[in-house]
C-alpha cells in the first residue's frame, strides 16, 4: 500500500486477506476535498468548513479502478464507520443503506462492478447525521462545552474493497479457555452472480485450521459444519510434539497466530488463551484472569484527539496510549461511550491492556435527573417503566440500543483484551437493565457485566458500580466485586497545551503536576486502599488525556505532556499489588 495513503493499515487484524484495496485519500464530499477516513469537524480532514458549518448531510464521491491482482469471483466494499445513516451507490446504482455510526458493514458490490472491471468505477456515499437521539451519539453535541465534544459526521474509519471467491468467510466466533478454543466459521456467498445479496451457506465442508506454535511448529485441523474444538492440553502437533501451553495475560500477553481456509477462502487471525470470571477467594467475591484474582487499575479512555476528533492522525498512536499507561502502572482502559476501530483493540490484545467496553449511549440526557440528584444520593429508578414521553420513537430507540448491543458484542468477541462490558452509564438513555443483562449474558458468557455504571442499579449485574467525584468516600462492597467506575478527575492546565485557554472544565483545580500526583495518591490511599480487602476489584481514575475543555487527564490533550510524576503512579500499582498479595 502507498505510503500516502492515510490509516493504511489493514482494517480487520483478525480476518486479514491478501486480495484488498484501501479507498482512503482524497475524495470529495459536497462538492469540496475531504481527507478520509477523518470526519469532516477534525482538522485533519483538510475539509474547507468550520465543525459548525459542517451539513447534516453529507455527499462523499471518489473514483477507483479493480486492481488487476483482484482475480477472484466476488468484490466487497467495506465501511469501518459512517456516522449516523450511510446510503452507498456504485456507478449511479443503489447498493444498500447502513444505520449506526460506530459500527462496519460491507456490501457486495461484484454486480455493479464485475461486467465493468477494466473501467473506472464511481462510489458515492450520502452521510446523514443529524445527531439523533434515536441513534447510538456518545458524547457529541453541537453545544460543545465542558464534558461535551465536537460532534463528528459522515465517514471516520477506513474503507477498502476485498476480493473474495463465491463462497467466502463471513466471520468468525473464537472462543478461548485455559486448555484451548474452539473456532466457530459463518460463510456467506452466492453460487451464481445473478442477485447482488448475501446468502448464507450451509453446510462448511473442507474447513481447515493451522495454528503457529512457539517453537515454529504448527497444529493443523480439519473440520465440517463450520465448528471446531482444539484442546491444546491435549493434542499433539503437525510434528508429534507435545505443545506447550501459553495463557494470555497482562504480564505475558501471548498470542498464537493462525489462519483458517474454507475452500478457495482463507483468512489470517489469531487468539489467545485466557478465561475471565468472578471466584469466591477467602470468602469474597473477586474478579480473577485464569483463576487468578486480579485488580483493574484503570483509567478511563474516551478516544479523543486533539487532530482527528475521533481518530488520530495515525493508526500507531493507539499503541502510545496503550504504552503510555503501562508505563503509568495501568492495566485497565475504560473505552467510553465510543467503539475504536478494530486497530485499537489488536494492540491491546498485544500488549496485555484489559480493556472494559462501554456500550455507546443512546436516548436523552437529564444533568438533574441523570447527575446532579444521583450524586447527593438519589440512586433508585424503576428502569423498566422509563419512558421518554417527549419523544414517538422511544420505541425504536430501544430496540435499535439492544440490536447495537448484540452487534458490538459480536464484533468485539474475538479479542482476548476485552474482558469487561459496561451497559448503562449513569442512568443515560437507560432501561430495562436487568432484561439487557440478560441478553448480554446469554450472547457471551464468557465476559462480566456493569449493567447500571454509577447508579440506578437494578438486581442484575456482575458488579457494584460506584461513582465517586468530589470527595473520597468509605467504600462499602457488598457480595458483589465492587467496581469504582469513575473517580478522581482532578484538573490541571498545562499553559500552551490546552484546547480552550479560556475555558475548563472538571472536578478539583490543581497548579501542578505535583500537586495532581499528590491528590491521586490521597484518593488510593483514603477510598481505594481500605476498601480492596473489603471486596473492591478495580478503580476507574478520569482519565487518560485532556478532551478539549475538559483539562482531567494524566496526559494534556495533544500527548505531549504528561502531568503526573510516572514514579509515584508506578507505585500505587505496587501498593495495590502488595495489599493484593497480603488479602489473596
Amino acid at each position: 500500500m502507498s505510503n500516502n495513503t492515510p490509516w493504511s493499515v489493514y482494517p480487520r487484524p483478525q480476518m486479514k486477506r491478501e486480495l484488498y484495496k484501501l479507498l482512503n485519500g482524497k475524495w470529495t464530499v459536497n462538492g469540496s476535498n475531504i481527507i478520509v477516513p477523518f470526519p469532516p469537524q477534525s482538522a485533519l480532514s483538510d475539509y474547507s468548513k468550520s465543525w459548525e458549518e459542517v451539513e447534516d448531510e453529507l455527499v462523499y464521491e471518489c473514483d477507483f479502478a479493480i486492481p488487476e491482482s483482484f482475480v477472484k469471483d466476488r468484490i466487497l466494499l467495506h465501511f469501518g464507520a459512517v456516522d449516523q445513516v450511510a446510503q452507498v451507490y456504485v456507478d449511479g446504482e443503489y447498493v444498500g443503506k447502513h444505520e449506526g455510526g460506530y459500527l462496519p458493514f460491507y456490501f457486495d458490490v461484484t454486480n455493479q462492478v464485475f461486467a465493468y472491471k477494466d473501467k473506472t468505477h464511481h462510489l458515492r456515499v450520502v452521510a446523514i447525521d443529524t445527531l439523533s437521539k434515536n441513534y447510538p451519539y456518545g458524547k457529541q453535541c453541537r453545544n460543545r462545552g465542558g464534558m461535551w465534544y465536537t460532534p463528528v459526521s459522515g465517514i471516520w474509519q477506513s474503507v477498502w474493497l476485498e476480493n473474495v471467491p463465491n463462497v467466502y468467510i463471513d466471520s468468525l466466533a473464537i472462543t478461548p479457555d485455559m486448555q484451548g478454543v474452539e473456532i466457530e466459521v459463518c460463510t456467506a456467498g452466492k453460487t451464481c452472480c445473478t442477485k447482488n445479496e448475501n446468502l448464507n451457506v450451509e453446510p462448511v465442508h473442507n474447513a481447515k485450521v493451522c495454528i503457529f506454535l512457539e517453537n515454529g511448529d504448527t497444529l493443523t485441523k480439519h473440520f465440517e459444519g463450520g465448528k471446531v474444538r482444539i484442546d491444546l492440553s491435549e493434542t499433539l502437533s503437525d510434528n508429534g510434539n507435545k505443545i506447550n501451553l501459553k495463557l494470555w495475560d497482562m504480564d505475558n500477553p501471548y498470542i498464537y497466530d493462525m489462519k483458517v481456509q474454507i475452500g478457495e477462502d482463507e483468512v489470517a487471525s489469531y487468539f489467545a488463551l485466557r478465561k475471565i470470571e468472578i471466584i469466591e477467594v477467602n470468602g469474597i467475591n473477586r474478579v480473577c484472569l485464569n483463576g487468578k484474582p486480579i485488580f483493574l487499575n484503570g483509567v478511563l479512555d474516551q478516544g479523543y484527539f486533539a487532530d482527528g476528533i475521533y481518530l488520530p492522525e495515525e493508526f500507531e498512536e493507539y499503541e502510545r496510549d496503550i504504552l503510555r499507561m503501562k508505563e503509568l502502572g495501568i492495566n485497565v482502559l475504560r473505552k467510553h461511550i465510543k467503539i475504536e476501530p478494530e486497530i485499537f483493540y489488536y494492540y491491546c490484545d498485544k500488549h496485555g491492556m484489559l480493556v472494559m467496553q462501554d456500550m455507546v449511549n443512546s436516548g436523552p440526557y437529564s444533568f438533574i435527573k441523570d447527575t446532579a440528584l444521583p450524586t447527593v444520593g438519589f440512586k433508585r429508578l424503576n428502569d423498566r417503566k422509563r419512558k421518554d414521553k417527549t419523544n414517538p420513537q422511544d420505541d425504536f430507540r430501544k430496540k435499535f440500543f439492544e440490536q447495537h448491543m448484540r452487534d458490538t458484542i459480536k464484533h468485539l468477541y474475538n479479542h482476548p483484551s476485552v474482558v469487561l462490558y459496561t451497559i448503562f452509564n449513569e442512568g443515560w438513555g437507560q432501561f430495562d437493565s436487568d432484561r439487557m443483562y440478560e441478553i448480554a449474558k446469554e450472547l457471551d458468557a464468557t465476559r462480566l457485566y456493569d449493567s447500571t455504571s454509577g447508579w440506578f442499579a437494578g438486581s442484575k449485574s456482575d458488579f457494584d458500580s460506584e461513582h465517586v467525584y468530589f470527595r473520597n468516600k468509605k467504600l462499602k462492597p457488598g457480595k458483589r466485586p465492587m467496581l469504582l467506575s469513575e473517580c478522581g478527575g482532578f484538573t490541571y492546565k498545562v499553559d500552551g497545551h490546552c484546547y480552550n485557554p479560556d475555558k475548563s472544565y472538571g472536578y478539583g483545580a490543581c497548579k501542578s503536576s505535583e500537586e495532581l500526583t499528590d491528590r491521586i495518591i490521597d484518593m488510593y490511599e483514603k477510598m481505594v486502599f481500605p476498601a480492596i480487602k473489603e471486596g473492591l476489584c478495580g478503580v476507574i481514575y478520569t482519565q487518560l488525556s485532556d478532551v478539549e475543555d475538559e483539562i482531567n487527564g494524566l496526559y494534556t490533550y495533544d500527548r505531549k505532556v504528561c502531568k503526573v510524576d510516572k514514579e509515584k503512579m508506578c507505585a500505587l500499582e505496587e501498593k495495590i499489588c502488595q495489599i493484593c498479595k497480603e488479602e489473596y
